[in-house]
């Protein structure tokens, strides 16, 4: 053994030695002293030249340990060619593409069926090979576009348009023609199109969703469905759905009651899971309850589209919704259910009933209560204050239905993990509604949950009233009462407290309870203010400059939604929203919070969710709810869920066919 060794290596070393001898070794060259037939291979050279060159000591003969000690055979690069850059083609139809391994897809349209389905489409995009692999060559015009190109085309045309619904309608458009490029647009401009795809858009575009439908998206249950609803769902034509938003219409923004018109609220937020949260498309579903609407003026509609009848309601309306939560589990086991714009009445009791026996969560109550405290975490630390200090701050809450109850809700919870007493939380609190002061005098009056908030006394108190008696440091309104923050109650409590923390959070904008402009003047300056709609920087006539967050859940629910499918949680737990939160918190940076700001620039939303997702996904892992995720991808939760985030681009299509012998 030991003499084969030896000849072995004095052989390796006489080719070593030839190697050295050439001024220029080409690939031929080595080819030659190296064929694929013979037993001598690269990996044999270095341990022969490591046997040769290596010290006589015990140490350097451990060679799977010291691979850094070994130099690199003569004539072959000190730079390994795979990991170097591809560089990207800058002319003919492959121009700005990636020509490296793509996972296809393999579909079952075929020819013309393709550039009609938006989920495969590439419109231009479609190379020649693909147009002859998948029979459509000629029905394309000539030259190959990439999706650069695409999207520069498309931003002209859309920045032309001087209407917001305009614009709304158009993106729209394409989402039906084209479901990559219109992804990709709203990752890669984010900031540009989150108001036109949602707030405040989208409450325009349910008002008017019945007069401008064009093409279906989502499916629609109705009372008719009652008894057919397990068999509806595999008219769906995709397997593999991993979220649902659905909403009944009845409480759509702050606009009211909108029937079947509120499909678009699902959509768009949708649309944001798929961009913001890495959710590829065709594993998400929009519905709508068709319940009826209690609205008269879609009753007097001869356009209207859905149930033109009064709303359902009572034990045939929960009886309806059970059927369709078992219906969906039933088809798909994991499927997260966004619950959506649902009435203050029915929201709550929806959300105990399926909490912990489904994987769902009410975006109104959970979600805006989640996006709250960050946002309220991220105002104490622009103040310079410890964020751990929510206990000992005054909290009005202008709104006391699902939203503001939700808020309260989350808040109390994050105070109890920050180490305050159920009594110090509680104290917390004051939440008014139209009714003035929640307190125990109208407690017959209240649902269980406003009970758990009401005051010993001034019950009935008005609002205005509860800031000069109880001097609030952060004053929150979910009314949907534009205008509700007047200059008189504005001034008034930034005359008790040097940086008031002011949130009108209703939307649209129409219905927000005061603008950025008006916080600002009438604070001097000195508040910390976010809003449910986006407002532009404020430009003060001393010629300081405030720039303003928008408070709205898209930063929570993409990220909650991703991490809670892609590790197969059981349930969402309150304390998933709390992580949640502290996550969102903790992506503002020092500069972002000296500039005033609460929360992270909206262009850094991906990253965001990613951040919500890592930390949705940790705590399901603590408290034993995790499905998905093994112990070596627990290792590092960063980089799985960077693998499962879903990106807008082009990959290769094929046709599925069967193949027989």
């Amino acid at each position: 053994m030991f003499r084969s060794t030896a000849k072995l290596t004095r052989q390796l070393l006489q080719s070593s030695r030839m190697l050295t001898s050439l001024s220029s070794s080409s690939t031929s060259a080595k080819s030659r002293l190296f064929p694929a037939s013979a037993a001598v291979t690269y990996q044999s050279w270095k341990v022969a030249h490591h046997l040769s060159t290596a010290p006589n000591n015990s140490e350097h003969n451990e060679y799977d340990n010291n691979d850094d000690i070994l130099t690199t055979p003569p004539s072959r690069s000190h730079v390994n060619p795979w990991e170097e850059p591809e560089d990207m083609p800058t002319s003919g139809e492959w121009e700005g593409c990636k020509r490296g391994f793509m996972k296809p897809i393999q579909i079952s349209a075929r020819g013309v069926e393709i550039l009609h389905s938006p989920l495969y489409n590439k419109g231009t995009a479609f190379k020649s090979g693909e147009r002859d692999r998948l029979r459509f060559r000629g029905l394309l015009p000539h030259r190959v576009m990439n999706i650069n190109k695409q999207k520069e085309r498309f931003l002209i045309g859309l920045r032309e348009l001087e209407s917001n619904i305009r614009k709304n309608i158009m993106l729209e458009d394409l989402h039906d023609r084209n479901e990559t490029l219109y992804h990709r647009i709203l990752v890669d401009h984010i900031e540009e199109m989150a108001p036109l795809i949602y707030t405040p858009t989208v409450g325009q575009a349910c008002q008017e969703l019945s007069a401008r439908f064009r093409r279906p998206r989502g499916m629609y249950f109705t009372e008719e469905d009652r008894g057919h609803m397990a068999a509806m769902v595999y008219n769906w034509p995709h397997n593999d759905v991993r979220v649902i938003v659905v909403t009944d219409g009845s409480r759509i923004l702050g606009l009211g009651d909108l029937g079947a018109n509120g499909m678009g609220i699902p959509v768009g937020k949708l649309s944001l899971y798929c961009a913001a949260g890495g959710i590829a498309p065709h594993r998400v579903l929009p519905v709508v309850l068709d319940v009826g609407t209690d609205n008269q003026e879609l009753l007097n509609d001869e356009f209207y589209l859905g149930v033109q009848k009064p709303r359902l309601r009572g034990k045939e309306y929960f009886h309806l919704v059970d059927e369709f939560m078992n219906a969906v589990r039933y088809r798909w086991p994991r499927v997260l259910v966004q619950f959506e714009d649902f009435d203050s009445s029915v929201a709550q009791r929806l959300l105990d009933k399926y909490r912990h026996t489904h994987l769902c969560f009410n975006d109104d109550i959970q979600g805006t209560g989640a996006t709250s405290l960050a946002g309220l975490m991220g105002a104490l630390r622009a103040k310079g204050e410890d964020v751990n200090s929510l206990g000992d701050q005054r909290i009005l809450i202008a709104g006391a239905g699902s939203a503001g109850i939700g808020i309260a809700q989350v808040l109390y919870q994050a105070m109890l993990e920050q180490g305050y007493s159920e009594t110090q939380a509680k104290d917390a609190f004051y939440v008014v509604d139209q009714h003035g002061l929640l307190g125990k005098e109208r407690m017959a009056t209240l649902n269980p949950e406003q009970q758990a908030f009401a005051r010993d006394v001034d019950s009935g108190l008005p609002l205005l009233d509860v800031v000069k008696k109880y001097k609030p440091t952060m004053l929150v309104g979910v009314t949907a009462v534009g205008g509700l923050f007047t200059e008189g109650l504005v001034r008034e409590m930034a005359s008790h407290v040097e940086r008031p923390v002011i949130f009108p959070l209703s939307n649209p904008t129409t219905k927000a309870e005061c603008t950025a402009e008006q916080a600002f003047e009438w604070t001097d300056g000195r508040c910390v203010f976010a809003s449910g709609s986006p407002f532009d920087p404020v430009e003060m006539e001393d010629g300081r400059i405030f720039s303003t967050s928008q408070c709205n859940n898209m930063y929570v629910f993409p990220g909650i939604g991703l991490g809670a499918t892609i590790c197969g949680a059981r349930k969402v737990t309150d304390r998933m929203l709390y992580v949640a939160a502290k996550a969102l918190a903790e992506c503002l940076t020092p500069e972002d919070a000296a500039r005033g700001q609460v929360f992270p620039h909206i262009s850094k939303i991906r990253s965001v969710s990613h951040a919500v997702a890592v930390a949705v996904i940790e705590e399901a892992i603590r408290e034993g709810i995790n499905t998905k995720v093994s112990p070596d991808d627990a290792k590092n939760l960063k980089a799985y869920v960077d693998r499962k985030m879903y990106y807008p681009e082009y990959v290769p299509l094929i046709e599925k066919r069967t193949i027989s012998i």
